[in-house]
């Protein structure tokens, strides 16, 4: 997790083309790969399921996140915000959340796809946007920006910190939380035959092809994006999140679960069109590979972990 505040800058406003748009009765029509739903927005392309399948996924993910953070929807030190931007809202828990903890906050969730519930906080408002385009927001139009779980969405993450710069408002934080697709072996409990590196050069060939990298958090570059954007107060908080019961400490085994059972949940989801669009793998040989990184993940002798 990074949060960050940057220095004073100069205050104007300007608006932009938008790349927002409003509900149309095409955006709701799916794309459907291998009987799950995908995003149809414009030429977007995100690689995740858009079903309630997957949603559940997100949703669990964002308990976790909540553990992890002692509860806290949000470590940067702001006090009393009065307009919010969640970019890649999802489900848009999130916000919807943060709008009942701040009611005078005005907080817009932004996302590829129109999954979010009707009946929200009146505070909290959701609009269609993709992230990797121009962002149609005037300078200085945010207290705060959250951004979370991206991986794989992003061309050019610095570009992405410099928008987000010039929406912040003078004294600002963003707040950006992503982990690592990577799972690795926390103390040697892993056998030699273990499927979770396949599993992370698939994600790194995958992200290659694309242009996106699904490598978001490794060797610390958010902090360069940051530093590049202006930034001049950065923070960077890594945690180890385990898979499953095995950590001795009761928060970590809990997040263990949560993290355990929200992967295992979303696991054809995280693959499937990274696997049968991206790679190139027939659906068969994707649902054995799949099967062991699932039989690895319930593995209780197994002690993985990611990080973020």
């Amino acid at each position: 997790m990074l949060g960050r505040q940057p220095r004073q800058h100069s205050l104007k406003s300007e608006s932009t083309l938008g790349s927002t748009e409003s509900l149309s009765g095409s955006i709701f029509d799916y794309r459907k790969v291998h009987g799950r739903t995908f995003q149809n927005f414009k030429d977007a392309e995100y690689w995740g399921p858009n079903d309630d399948k997957q949603n559940n996924a997100l949703d669990l993910h964002h308990h976790m996140s909540l553990l992890m953070h002692d509860g806290k929807l949000n470590l940067a030190p702001i006090e009393n915000p009065q307009a919010v931007l969640d970019v890649g809202t999802g489900t848009g828990i999130w916000a919807m959340d943060f709008a009942d903890q701040y009611p005078s906050a005005e907080v817009t969730g932004t996302d590829l796809s129109p999954i979010q519930p009707q009946w929200t906080p009146p505070n909290c408002k959701f609009e269609l946007d993709d992230a990797s385009l121009e962002w149609t927001f005037a300078d200085n139009s945010f207290d705060f920006i959250h951004i979370r779980y991206l991986l794989g969405s992003i061309e050019d993450w610095p570009k992405l910190y410099k928008q987000a710069f010039r929406c912040l408002k003078p004294g600002g934080w963003i707040e950006h939380t992503d982990s690592s697709v990577n799972i690795i072996d926390n103390d040697n409990s892993l056998p030699k035959d273990n499927p979770y590196p396949a599993w992370n050069q698939f994600f790194v060939d995958a992200g290659k092809k694309i242009g996106k990298t699904f490598n978001v958090t490794e060797n610390d570059q958010q902090i360069d994006w940051a530093r590049e954007a202006g930034f001049d107060n950065i923070n960077l908080i890594k945690h180890k999140i385990p898979f499953g019961t095995w950590p001795a400490e009761k928060k970590w085994k809990e997040i263990g679960v949560f993290n355990q059972t929200a992967s295992v949940e979303g696991l054809e989801g995280y693959g499937l069109l990274v696997g049968t669009h991206i790679l190139g793998w027939e659906l068969t040989e994707l649902q054995v590979f799949f099967a062991k990184v699932r039989s690895a993940m319930l593995n209780t002798s197994y002690h993985a972990v990611n990080t973020g």
